[in-house]
């Protein structure tokens, strides 16, 4: 498996990852809370992409998992007591971690999450932060064994579309 930034060229095809994961949602449980076209969509990764914080997973030319990495944090963030204070310059925070439901189970999750951490200790950073829907226990059981450590729980203000509650988490590399 290859990962690498993503390109105006990947958009497409991140496009149909992201449809595929909130297709599979509908069917199954929707532990992420995504909504197809509307969270995560086209113009998600199309910001990312001129951003330079989108990463895309491969498996033979296929994406088959993609992730933000971004300096930016939610507003809810500033509000929590971190067990270490960092600049902001020193935090990255992941967004919008995906695998494709056809390719889950294999560590390709695992593996995004290790390059973040690999990424992030390259540009000098010393925390990885991210926040996780409640009831995304998946998400939570991997962030967990990949070395997060629980924070708080906040809300990021998408209870109108029944999201009340984040956990927060963070690694410091």
């Amino acid at each position: 498996m290859a990962i690498r930034l993503g390109t105006p060229e990947d958009l497409d095809a991140l496009a149909r990852l992201y449809g595929e994961v909130c297709d599979h949602m509908a069917a199954t449980i929707n532990y992420t809370g995504w909504k197809k076209d509307v969270y995560p969509a086209r113009q998600d990764a199309e910001a990312a992409v001129r951003d330079g914080t989108l990463y895309l997973a491969e498996e033979g030319g296929e994406p088959v998992g993609s992730f933000l990495l971004s300096p930016r944090q939610e507003e809810a963030y500033a509000g929590v007591k971190w067990p270490q204070a960092f600049a902001p310059q020193e935090v990255r925070t992941i967004y919008t971690f995906t695998v494709s439901p056809r390719r889950r189970g294999r560590g390709i999750g695992r593996e995004m999450l290790a390059f973040a951490a690999r990424r992030g200790a390259e540009q000098g950073v010393k925390s990885l932060r991210l926040d996780v829907y409640e009831k995304n226990f998946p998400a939570i059981k991997l962030y967990e064994s990949a070395g997060f450590r629980y924070i708080d729980t906040v809300s990021l203000g998408l209870e109108d579309i029944g999201l009340d509650r984040f956990l927060l988490y963070e690694k410091l590399l």
